[in-house]
């Protein structure tokens, strides 16, 4: 049986709670809700990108690309994203900034599936991402 592989990039602080933002187990690797705190500095607490939907959403998903790669996957090996929003008024403006930024990306193809939903975040957090890939079995 494969084991489970717990995945924290250096440039997050550890989890608020006993979970990992992200395990791999075999060619699966599970993204835990990555929200937008800006990289980890050592004797700080987590900081919020900023007040807005578009700072904290680029930084939402670069905090998910990070366990993505660390966890030896990319963008294109994702089958799965789900986005929680705090403001169903978010929506529109939420895909705009989702688009362009997968746009960007240079992807093979449509970066996956997608469910969002609506949801009480913590400390003015308006998004909160995670994401499922499947790894080349190779890999």
């Amino acid at each position: 049986m494969t084991e489970k592989i717990a995945i924290t990039p250096a440039t997050h602080t550890a989890p608020p709670a006993k979970f990992s933002h992200g395990v791999r187990k075999g060619n699966i690797l599970q993204v835990a809700g990555q929200v937008g705190f800006l990289p980890h500095v050592d004797g700080q607490e987590p900081t919020s990108a900023g007040p807005t939907l578009r700072e904290q959403t680029l930084q939402t998903l670069e905090n998910v690309r990070s366990v993505l790669e660390a966890g030896g996957a990319t963008w294109d090996d994702v089958m799965m994203l789900r986005v929680y929003l705090t403001d169903t008024t978010h929506f529109e403006e939420m895909n705009g900034i989702y688009n362009a930024y997968f746009e960007e990306q240079n992807l093979k193809e449509v970066p996956s599936a997608r469910t969002t939903v609506y949801v009480g975040l913590p400390g003015g957090l308006l998004i909160e991402i995670d994401a499922l890939a499947v790894l080349d079995p190779a890999v």
